[in-house]
């Protein structure tokens, strides 16, 4: 791996700095459980003592782990939900259908959510409270039961006792006063955060392939990986991911990511599927308020559903007082998104890559309303396309695609460079 350029942790350095709790100590692990119970390494789900029961007014969840682990139960709203958060457990051997139940569990998803802990989110038929939370560990074996009692309530006292709970070690901190930034060599090189899509919980499309079932999220990490030792050996670009293994990222922290790291450009990476199977080839997305056509609008809608697994929507982000500045810097940075755009299309039709028959189109991203970074997203290929699903497994193709993703942004580097004043007036 090229060092000192290429920083793959970037998303991971940020998390180790507050979300990961310490395991509980002894006189921690005491408040917890009247035996003592120590919590710590890793625990492994047990299917066979996992379950969800409709009961009369409600559900009885009962969740199996190999020991206790640290936790918390809140719930959601817009649809109800409710979430468990786990320090380090193992869903080797889990299915969702364990999980699901005839009247009041409709969906469960489960995974990493962020490096050290892992997610469980279960989607309500109906607006059920919390009733109780119990986690019983054996002090024998170790092993530990957490039962969560979910019984009815009315609309308005779910929404009144929803949301994730503050916490320091979880939420994104406190806005602080921007400065203005250190004038750049024009010939340094520039810095692209890539974001390769989903992570953790939240998978993605999923296809089938030869060697079994693919999913978007492993594919863009590999693509995005293979991509940025491309940018950074051309010498013209340092890159940064927003993730570097398989865990969950919300849109609004990769937003916060780039910003952060004072990205000059972000590009954003999917391979999704659409039922029609008609979509096929590399398409290339730029923010409007609207999608300029009824595929990018399913595809919109698809993407930011996954927020919905941290609790965020970023569609209404802007308030009024906001809305006035936010569109003033984008006077200068979406001229700059469209060039940006319209290059990388040249540059993949200059490699002979397989495009779709409208590769540059407008979609409401909410990965794309940074108003002063030129950002675009990349859907790479559709998995419902066995030619693009073909495309995407082969080392070949993905290496010719980010050479033309690479010219793209040597060719708009050159025009940005020579127009940007313009922009601006």
């Amino acid at each position: 791996m090229i060092q000192g350029k290429f920083n793959m942790a970037l998303m991971a350095a940020v998390v180790a700095a507050g979300v990961l709790a310490a395991p509980f100590g002894q006189g921690q692990a005491e408040a917890q459980t009247a035996k003592g119970q120590t919590f710590s390494g890793l625990a492994r789900i047990d299917a066979s003592a996992t379950a969800a029961e409709d009961r009369r007014g409600g559900v009885d969840l009962s969740l199996g782990l190999s020991q206790g682990v640290p936790f918390r139960v809140f719930t959601l709203t817009e649809p109800p939900r409710v979430v468990v958060d786990f320090q380090e457990v193992d869903w080797s051997g889990m299915s969702a259908d364990a999980l699901t139940t005839a009247d009041g569990i409709r969906n469960a998803q489960f995974g990493t959510y962020v490096p050290g802990w892992s997610r469980l989110v279960l989607e309500l038929a109906r607006p059920m409270g919390v009733d109780g939370v119990a986690m019983d560990v054996d002090e024998v074996s170790a092993a530990a039961t957490l039962a969560v009692a979910l019984r009815d309530t009315t609309a308005e006292q779910f929404a009144a006792k929803a949301g994730a709970p503050r916490d320091a070690r979880w939420d994104l901190p406190a806005p602080t006063p921007m400065t203005a930034p250190d004038s750049k060599d024009s010939l340094a090189p520039l810095l692209i955060v890539i974001d390769p899509g989903h992570g953790g919980i939240d998978p993605g499309a999923e296809a089938e392939a030869d060697a079994g079932l693919v999913q978007e999220k492993d594919l863009m990490l590999q693509f995005a990986i293979e991509l940025g030792e491309m940018l950074v050996r051309s010498g013209q670009f340092d890159v940064q991911l927003t993730r570097d293994d398989d865990y969950f990222v919300s849109l609004e922290r990769r937003i916060a990511l780039a910003h952060q790291a004072e990205a000059d450009l972000f590009l954003s990476l999917h391979a999704d599927s659409l039922s029609e199977g008609r979509a096929h080839g590399t398409t290339v997305y730029v923010l409007s308020d609207d999608a300029s056509d009824a595929a990018s609008a399913t595809l919109v809608e698809r993407h930011e559903r996954g927020d919905l697994l941290a609790g965020s929507d970023l569609s209404h982000v802007d308030d009024r007082v906001t809305d006035v500045l936010l569109d003033l810097a984008r006077q200068e940075t979406h001229p700059r998104s469209e060039a940006l755009a319209r290059a990388l299309v040249t540059g993949l039709k200059a490699q002979g890559g397989d495009m779709n028959r409208r590769p540059l189109r407008e979609a409401g991203f909410s990965v794309l309303k940074s108003a002063d970074i030129p950002s675009v997203l990349v859907e790479v290929g559709f998995l419902s396309s066995p030619r693009d699903l073909n495309n995407i497994l082969d080392a070949d193709w993905r290496r010719r695609t980010a050479r033309g993703i690479l010219n793209g942004l040597i060719a708009w580097r050159i025009e940005d460079e020579a127009t940007r004043a313009l922009v601006r007036q």
